[in-house]
C-alpha cells in the first residue's frame, strides 16, 4: 500500500486528535489551569503541523479523488469542502498569531485572538473529518 492510500486515514486521525486536544485545552483554560492548557495547546499545534505536512505530501503524491455521491448530498459535500478549505487557509495565520502572543506573554491579546481562532479551528477539524468520512467511507466509490 502506498502513501496515497494510507495518508488520508493518517490525516483524519491527526485531525481527530487535534479536535480532541482543542476541546481538552478549552476545558483546561476555562478551569484556570493555564500550564496544562499551554502544554495541550502546544500538542495541538504540533499535531496540526504534522497533519499539514502529511496533507501536503498526500496532495503531491495522490491522484485527484472525485466525490461519488449524487443528488443534494453532492452540493452539501462541496459547500462543506469549500468552506473547510477557505477557513483552513484563514486559520493558519490565526493560530500563528495566537501562539505568538501566548508565547510572548501577551495574555490579553492572545485571549482576543483565541476567541476567534478556537471556533474556526474546531470547524476546520470537524469539517475535515466529515469530508473524509463522506469521501472515503460513506460515498466511497465501489472498487
Amino acid at each position: 500500500m502506498d502513501t496515497a492510500h494510507i495518508l488520508p486515514h493518517v490525516t483524519a486521525g491527526l485531525n481527530a486528535l487535534t479536535a480532541v486536544l482543542l476541546v481538552i485545552a478549552y476545558g483546561l483554560i476555562r478551569r484556570g489551569q493555564r500550564a496544562a492548557h499551554r502544554k495541550v495547546m502546544l500538542g495541538a499545534v504540533c499535531v496540526s503541523a504534522v497533519f499539514l505536512a502529511c496533507y501536503i505530501l498526500y496532495h503531491f503524491t495522490a491522484p485527484i479523488f472525485v466525490f461519488a455521491g449524487q443528488g443534494p448530498v453532492r452540493q452539501l459535500y462541496y459547500m462543506m469542502l469549500i468552506s473547510h478549505v477557505l477557513l483552513a487557509a484563514v486559520v493558519v495565520p490565526m493560530i500563528v498569531m495566537a501562539l505568538w502572543q501566548a508565547l510572548a506573554g501577551n495574555t490579553d491579546l492572545h485571549r482576543k485572538i483565541a476567541r476567534w481562532t478556537f471556533p474556526v479551528w474546531m470547524y476546520v477539524s470537524v469539517s475535515g473529518l466529515l469530508v473524509y468520512a463522506m469521501l472515503y467511507h460513506i460515498y466511497a466509490p465501489k472498487t
